[in-house]
């Protein structure tokens, strides 16, 4: 692979590039060198156009795609650089792709470069710090900007809106100035932090308490725990040690590691051949290890890995530290992440008679579905169908009452399961949601708020879910559980009625998180999803670790969007939406077709990023996929 180098960097108001070549044989060429400086300025977002000096022609390499990648490094200090310029060109050199930020350390005191920990945290700002000199002390430089996010030592990446301030102190060493106090970690905009960085999922197995033995695959289900790493500094070694890390503290208390406590890598890194097959050395396993924990493992390794690989994964092996095979699985052995009960792919909706209809395979008709809920006596407002597509839930017209009934040929009458004492358009059941382990779960509203109701197996008595952190003046709007039966999304509104999304926990009773005190199942942890959309009008889980979102920023209109579960925006591109969307479904199979609720029908998104309506009647209303 074809790396192309180049140094950026800001002395005495002038900027400086370097290139090398890579391989044999490459012709130089002057606009191409230009464009390239281009795009590299418009990334780094804190490199500067020359004020002055000589124009200097730059060697690049034409590469085809996929082959290689433009390597950014910074430059060193230069001989009487102020306080100032000092900061700006340690500023410009962490945003480069030193492997250990050697040339950021240049701009630091002896003792204080041994010391910088740069991999503490990262601060993400709106854009690039902007460093000032207060007051009349040329040894303090102070940095301001608007703070995003932060990323923590274990790669996680949490939303934090706010002032980012700190203190750059300084001191001269043989005559020139050099950082001699600073905070650990790096700062940098957010237009650095997506070329830098690219978030990855680890994957790890569901902790699902004294309820795992309910499903067969109950301890097998795998759970994305979504972390950032560069993306071309030894993305596959950083992955990798993200995942024998273990789960970041959010999911510490509903997932669990195959991996022995103290699992490290080897000396030797991780490597993967030309047959797609991964094979990683570790120190730390017991020799004694199991073998069938030993591929529990191993499918961790291939799902985590998968994500930053250039090819198809076929086969993950573990390799003790000298080099001798542990076990092996290959990717036809490896169940899929997500779903603990049933695959079926199926879209429903509401037809013009307000009966659950689903769509036919080729996507141009509908039919009822079988069973009660497929009459024209059913009259219902939201649907939901379970992940093995043999039942279906439905919310009466009204909101009073929730129905489960069999969608099995000649299945009997629908149950009345639920029946709640609010009823209006905003009030009364939410649509309702199956999780993996076959439990229905929806949510009561009420004009003083709202309770988290789960149905074991969709029948029998209602039990509350507690909501930890839900506040007195908040209420559960909506909900969608995901199919690995650990996380849960809620359209939370508040006192004004605006809603935002905000996913949980769910702690089972035995797991390591819910105590018996707190009742068999209980939701905790509440965070936003999508911090910069103002009002959110519509969810669905749409893959692993992501969803897709109806809402409205604060200064723009709705739009139909894909945002990360852990906050962070999305790199997949804005999704052109069809006029007035109100609802929205998408298939944990990322590659079935978005369904958008918009006006009085429903359409899909076709391949050619066209919307069509399903049917001709003009008429139809909330979309959903089982779950």
């Amino acid at each position: 692979m074809g790396t192309d180098r180049i140094g950026i960097g800001r002395a005495r108001g002038r900027a400086r590039w370097r290139t090398s070549r890579r391989a044999p044989g490459w012709a130089r060429r002057r606009r191409a060198a230009v464009g390239l400086l281009a795009a590299v300025l418009l990334l780094t977002g804190c490199a500067s156009m020359p004020g002055s000096g000589p124009v200097q022609e730059v060697q690049v390499t034409p590469r085809q795609e996929g082959e290689s990648q433009v390597l950014v490094y910074g430059v060193p200090p230069e001989e009487g650089m102020l306080p100032q310029q000092i900061v700006q060109g340690f500023l410009e050199a962490v945003t480069s792709d030193d492997v250990n930020f050697d040339t950021a350390r240049q701009y630091l005191t002896p003792e204080r470069a041994g010391e910088w920990d740069p991999f503490a945290r990262t601060t993400v700002l709106a854009e690039g710090p902007l460093p000032s000199s207060p007051g009349r002390d040329p040894a303090r430089v102070e940095l301001t900007g608007d703070r995003l996010a932060t990323v923590d030592e274990t790669h996680v990446y949490s939303p934090e809106e706010g002032t980012y301030r700190a203190t750059f102190g300084l001191r001269r060493v043989d005559g020139e100035w050099r950082i001699d106090a600073l905070p650990d970690g790096l700062v940098m905009g957010e237009p650095d932090f997506r070329r830098i960085y690219r978030s990855v999922d680890t994957f790890h197995y569901a902790n699902l308490g004294s309820e795992r033995q309910r499903v067969a695959e109950g301890g097998d289900v795998l759970v994305p725990d979504p972390v950032y790493v560069r993306r071309r500094i030894d993305p596959v070694g950083d992955t990798v040690r993200a995942l024998l890390d273990g789960p970041g503290a959010w999911y510490g208390p509903v997932v669990e590691s195959g991996f022995p406590e103290g699992t490290s890598l080897a000396d030797e890194p991780p490597s993967i051949d030309d047959s797609g097959a991964l094979s990683v050395r570790l120190d730390g396993v017991p020799a004694t290890w199991p073998r069938e924990r030993c591929e529990r493992m191993a499918v961790q390794l291939l799902h985590t890995v998968q994500e930053v690989a250039s090819l198809e994964l076929t086969e993950a092996r573990v390799l003790s530290a000298g080099g001798s095979r542990l076990c092996a699985v290959s990717r036809s052995e490896v169940p899929e992440p997500g779903s603990l009960d049933g695959d079926v792919a199926r879209a429903y909706f509401l037809d013009e008679e307000n009966r659950l209809v689903s769509v036919v395979e080729d996507g141009t008709a509908v039919r009822p579905v079988s069973g009660a809920l497929g009459s024209v006596e059913a009259e219902l407002r939201s649907a939901a169908v379970s992940r093995d597509g043999d039942t279906a839930a439905g919310v009466s017209l009204d909101g009073a009452r929730l129905h489960v009934a069999s969608l099995a040929r000649g299945g009997a009458e629908s149950e009345l399961v639920l029946e709640s004492a609010s009823t209006g358009e905003d009030a009364g059941l939410s649509a309702p949601s199956w999780d993996g382990l076959g439990d229905l779960w929806v949510a009561d509203r009420g004009p003083s708020g709202s309770q988290l109701l789960r149905l074991d197996g969709g029948s029998g008595e209602a039990r509350t879910v507690p909501v930890t952190g839900l506040g007195p003046d908040e209420r559960i709007e909506s909900l969608r559980v995901a199919s690995d039966g650990v996380r849960i999304a809620l359209l939370i509104s508040d006192g004004d009625g605006l809603a935002t999304l905000q996913i949980g926990r769910i702690e089972r009773a035995g797991g390591e998180g819910a105590g018996e005190s707190e009742g068999p199942v209980v939701v905790n942890a509440l965070r936003t999803v999508a911090p910069e959309l103002e009002d959110v009008t519509a969810a669905s889980w749409a893959g692993d670790s992501r969803l897709v979102v109806v809402g409205r920023p604060s200064d723009g209109v709705p739009q139909l969007q894909y945002v990360l579960t852990d906050g962070s925006s999305s790199n997949a591109p804005a999704i052109p939406g069809p006029y007035d969307v109100t609802g929205v479904a998408a298939a944990e199979d990322e590659s079935l077709p978005l369904l958008a609720e918009t006006g009085e029908d429903v359409a899909q998104l076709r391949e050619d990023a066209q919307w069509k309506l399903i049917t001709n009647t003009g008429t139809g209303s909330a979309p959903v996929y089982p779950g």
